[in-house]
């Protein structure tokens, strides 16, 4: 299926489509560059896309945000550098992964000026994010260790390094 075709699921499918992309992202490392652009250019090319800038205020953003998931049939994980900072990102990404599991959703990876075997090998700023996790979940550690799998998971996909800021696409 093309990704501007309609969003609903083939016969074979019973799954609802509201959105075709849902944008995962760290808001402060790639709305105003790479997830903006993206993003518009999805839209313009008639792309029905999910960015966080479609919530309603007083909406509560984690169910609006994982029911939004639920509805995609494409997930793009933008990996950035504080990507794995963010509680709110790493909960959408185990959300994601489970869709892509229980709702045959596709994921996308993008590894925006990372290397996804920092991601997997929990290196550089996704090793100091989760020991920082690591601390202020020492009462949950079954939560992080979720969290370190969805991530080694999710750098296991074919995906796209943007190694510049000229956003040079390398196919893995």
């Amino acid at each position: 299926m093309a990704i501007n075709e309609e969003a609903t699921p083939s016969p074979s499918s019973s799954r609802p489509w509201k959105y075709h992309v849902f944008l995962s992202f760290r808001g402060e490392d790639t709305r105003n560059n790479f997830t903006g652009h993206l993003c518009r250019a999805l839209r313009q090319k008639g792309i029905n896309t999910f960015m966080d800038d479609e919530l309603r205020r007083g909406e509560d953003i984690s169910t609006a945000l994982l029911q939004a998931i639920e509805e995609s049939k494409i997930s793009i994980i933008v990996f950035s550098e504080d990507y794995a900072s963010s509680k709110w990102c790493l909960d959408e990404l185990v959300k994601i992964l489970d869709c892509k599991k229980s709702f045959e959703q596709m994921v996308w990876p993008v590894f925006y000026k990372v290397d996804p075997s920092d991601i997997r090998n929990y290196r550089a700023s996704f090793g100091k994010a989760l020991a920082n996790h690591e601390c202020k979940f020492k009462d949950n550690m079954e939560k992080v260790q979720i969290w370190k799998a969805a991530l080694k998971e999710a750098a296991n996909l074919s995906g796209w390094p943007l190694l510049d800021e000229y956003f040079s696409i390398h196919p893995l």
